[in-house]
């Protein structure tokens, strides 16, 4: 015991005797004396006895000593509620209360102040104010509960703590009850529903519970669960007793405090983190996401249990789609051996949590793309959402110079394919991290182009990268193929003659598939995909085929221009005119397409012109 503690403690000896001499009869000798706490006590014998079984049996054990000493030890409150309940038995008058009567309720089962010895004792009148006035109201059930704080474990034994939980939970769930009948109307169409933008005003408890120890308010939101508080309610106090507690010695709960933190003493912040994560609702949206990233960062921070960042992990998976860049920069606070600036590890579970869970409550506009037989995976809007937040998360740890390749293509490959319809986000993280790498092997950086589909890049991102000299060579003939495909496309739409129009949408449909596969299903999608690269493939050989033909026909007028310039000429001239069509099939022979007409129209104009030039 140090000198301080010993002052305060002569100090409270000191007023204790003082507060004595004003109550206890001065005209007669006192023949008991009772210390508490180093508190002596100068008192009778008589009114002890009458009322205290304890001290009875005490007294009894002395019967021939005249001047009786004994010392109490653990008295429930200690000399202050020794104090009360010796008033009590002296017939002095004081005012039970809220803060007093647990105290009360715990020093008269100590003393035996029971109804055996004497009626309307101490602790029948504790009994009575707790359950009559305590138990009715809520506010003083969690003044008792405070007070129930420095009296465990005998509050605990007495059942005080567990009839004040009880108390509050009922009371609460009453109170959301009637405030939700409050909130039922009548539409105009005569049915009855409830109004959501009347605020409901049954949770005004939740400020009160934030003042309760952490185990004792473990124990009430369980009871509350049990007794059928709404998750809502039971997230904002999950909320409010978060911030108070987190913030009370360190800046754990600031995602932007990266000051290191004494371990040694966080052990309370690690057991508030782990027991509020244990008590979260089942429901999603009962508490915002950005508190459960806040959760997960103080959860790093303090190096919580496994279980525990496991759990609010998969939590934050599951409504991954409306999170903001700003909740997934996790910072690396325990500084692992990698010397990154994030924790890519978390998120990349997180990513992964998403990418399997359950699309069962997902929408119903959404239910037609996907297959009936794959239910574990989100849904398409969902994931669109999460692609965009992921290439935004890549984009921001790629300047990172300690950021391994295998981390930066863990995080890229975690979404399926079909979950980016345009590359400009991948492509730009992709090309900030060759430029923050630039030492980067060329292997390496084939591996990273690859994640990237160029036939999905915007004309701008797709003229960037064909300038991009950090791509390797492969990637930017890809990028120049691609863009020479879509300016094809755009001077074929553009051209007046209709007999073009089959051959332009076709091709544009090639070009597009792309955007259009991302609406199919992802076993359709892969299909459709291996199914275009082979027609493109085809396609590109038939083109091959054709312009052979054209120089071969070429070097064949040549000649036959140089060998006679009779009509002979111009009648072969023009039927090898009419062979030629770049964008038709050779195989349809028998085709009456509008081109070929054409092209047959075409080659009797110029076999009339020439028989009239003859």
């Amino acid at each position: 015991m140090d000198k301080h503690q010993q002052q305060q403690q002569l100090f409270l000896a000191k007023s204790t005797r003082q507060r004595c001499n004003e109550w206890i009869f001065r005209d007669v000798p006192s023949d008991i004396t009772i210390e508490v706490n180093g508190v002596a006590f100068a008192l009778h014998k008589f009114p002890l006895v009458s009322r205290s079984g304890r001290i009875q049996k005490l007294v009894a054990e002395h019967r021939d000593s005249d001047m009786l000493r004994v010392e109490l030890v653990n008295v429930p409150g200690g000399a202050e509620s020794f104090e009360l309940a010796a008033k009590f038995c002296y017939g002095i008058n004081f005012e039970i209360t809220s803060f007093n009567v647990a105290q009360l309720y715990c020093v008269s089962d100590y003393l035996e102040m029971t109804e055996e010895f004497s009626k309307d004792n101490l602790g029948s009148r504790t009994e009575e104010y707790l359950e009559i006035v305590v138990c009715k109201n809520l506010e003083m059930c969690v003044e008792v509960l405070q007070q129930c704080e420095s009296l465990l474990p005998l509050a605990d034994e007495l059942k005080i703590i567990s009839r004040c939980i009880d108390a509050i939970a009922s009371k609460a769930c009453a109170e959301q009850i009637a405030s939700s009948f409050s909130r039922l109307e009548y539409s105009s169409s005569g049915r009855l529903h409830m109004n959501r933008q009347t605020k409901c005003e049954g949770d005004w408890w939740i400020e009160d519970l934030s003042v309760i120890r952490i185990d004792l308010y473990q124990r009430l939101i369980t009871a509350m669960k049990c007794r059928g508080v709404r998750p809502e309610s039971i997230g904002a106090s999950l909320v409010n007793f978060a911030q108070k507690e987190l913030t009370k010695k360190c800046s754990l709960w600031n995602p932007s405090g990266l000051t290191k933190v004494d371990l040694g003493s966080t052990d309370h912040e690690r057991l508030v983190v782990e027991t509020i994560i244990g008590l979260l609702p089942v429901e999603k949206l009962a508490v915002p996401i950005s508190f459960l990233f806040g959760l997960l960062r103080s959860a790093v921070m303090l190096d919580c249990s496994i279980s525990c960042r496991l759990d609010l992990e998969r939590r934050i998976g599951s409504q991954l789609d409306i999170a903001t860049l700003d909740d997934i920069l996790i910072p690396s606070f325990r500084h692992s051996g990698d010397g990154t600036l994030f924790d890519v590890d978390t998120v990349q579970r997180i990513l992964v949590n998403f990418s399997q869970q359950d699309d069962s409550e997902g929408d119903l506009d959404d239910e037609s793309v996907f297959e009936s037989d794959s239910p574990r995976s989100p849904s398409q809007t969902a994931l669109f959402k999460v692609a965009i937040l992921v290439d935004n998360y890549l984009a921001e740890i790629a300047p990172d110079a300690n950021l391994k390749l295998p981390k930066f293509l863990g995080i890229a490959e975690t979404l399926p394919e079909h979950a980016r319809t345009i590359h400009d986000g991948l492509y730009r993280a992709i090309d900030i991290y060759l430029k923050a790498h630039p030492g980067l092997p060329d292997e390496d950086r084939k591996r990273l182009c690859k994640l990237i589909d160029f036939q999905k890049l915007s004309q701008e991102a797709g003229a960037h990268a064909a300038q991009n000299e950090r791509l390797p060579i492969q990637s930017i003939v890809q990028v120049l193929y691609f863009e020479q495909l879509r300016l094809r496309n755009a001077l074929c739409c553009s051209y007046p003659d209709d007999d073009h129009k089959p051959a332009v949408h076709h091709q544009s449909w090639r070009i597009s598939s792309g955007a259009l596969s991302a609406a199919m299903s992802p076993r359709d999608n892969y299909a459709s995909l291996r199914r275009e690269n082979r027609e493109l493939k085809l396609e590109l050989t038939r083109m091959r085929m054709r312009l052979n033909d054209l120089e071969k026909e070429h070097v064949c007028m040549k000649r036959d221009m140089v060998k006679s310039r009779s009509r002979r000429f111009m009648r072969s001239f023009s039927k090898k005119i009419g062979k030629l069509s770049l964008f038709g099939h050779s195989s349809s022979r028998g085709s009456s397409s509008p081109s070929r007409q054409s092209y047959r129209t075409d080659s009797k104009v110029i076999e009339r012109t020439c028989a009239s030039t003859d």
